[in-house]
């Protein structure tokens, strides 16, 4: 009578519905995160010395079955006013996500190379590779412990791709991911870079409801050497929308060359 009394007690304190790290990696990335959608984009880009840059830009994203488009288009400043930038993101790991650059000044669409996925993107501390999601099935995910981040019980993950090829194109070796329980909405994470003994620290500093829709407003990414920071990005997002009139013809390289 006492074993199963001690029996019931440890079945009641144990979670029935416990999650693996590949099945909280999946509920990551089913996450309803909207559709047709449109928003106000700032980027500032701080060096080392604390010097600020500032970019604005518009962004589109359209669902294409399983697959996202991406576009984006800088407003200002005059260096970098009418670059666009679309990518389609495909839910096939099997498929390289496509990704193209236009640069107003050459007058050309530019088609960026798997090989250069890991480099920045446009000057920030975000690579190509981070502007598009991750494929669940390319990593293997460690629960390492379950801590309380901004007053909100976290999973913390290891997150480690599983093949070289993953490493090349993300140029990031491994990370170490925070997700919110409630919500599974990932809102930390340190990425070990794959050259030069350098890590990156995301980190999402503005999280809201939107239409229903847990939406990032404000994230960062930190470039750091051991304790000293290279460069930090901040992205800002604002007037978002969600259910918008989006063709799907606007996600075309013809669109980067003539504009939205």
């Amino acid at each position: 009578m006492i074993l199963k009394t001690l029996l019931v007690t440890l079945l009641s304190l144990t979670p029935l519905f416990a999650l693996s790290g590949v099945e909280i990696a999946q509920k990551v990335h089913d996450r309803d995160e909207g559709d047709n959608v449109t928003s106000k984009m700032k980027m500032t880009l701080i060096d080392k010395n604390g010097h600020e840059r500032v970019r604005l830009l518009d962004t589109y994203a359209k669902d294409k079955g399983e697959d996202t488009l991406k576009l984006m288009f800088f407003l200002s400043p005059a260096d970098v006013k009418d670059t666009g930038f679309l990518t389609y993101d495909y839910e096939d790991s099997s498929k390289d996500d496509d990704q193209w650059l236009y640069l107003p000044e050459l007058k050309k669409v530019k088609r960026i190379a798997s090989s250069d996925k890991s480099s920045s993107f446009m000057g920030s501390d975000f690579t190509y590779s981070d502007m598009t999601s991750r494929n669940v099935e390319d990593y293997t995910y460690e629960i390492m412990k379950e801590p309380v981040v901004n007053g909100h019980k976290t999973w913390q993950m290891l997150v480690t791709p599983k093949t070289q090829k993953t490493i090349d194109e993300t140029g990031y070796t491994k990370s170490i991911v925070f997700v919110r329980q409630d919500n599974f909405v990932i809102i930390q994470a340190l990425n070990y870079i794959k050259i030069g003994k350098k890590l990156k620290y995301m980190m999402v500093t503005g999280l809201e409801k939107i239409e229903g829709i847990w939406t990032t407003t404000k994230i960062q990414m930190v470039t750091k050497k051991g304790k000293k920071t290279l460069h930090k990005t901040v992205l800002d997002f604002s007037d978002i929308k969600y259910n918008q009139d989006l063709k799907e013809s606007l996600f075309t390289t013809r669109t980067l060359e003539v504009g939205p």
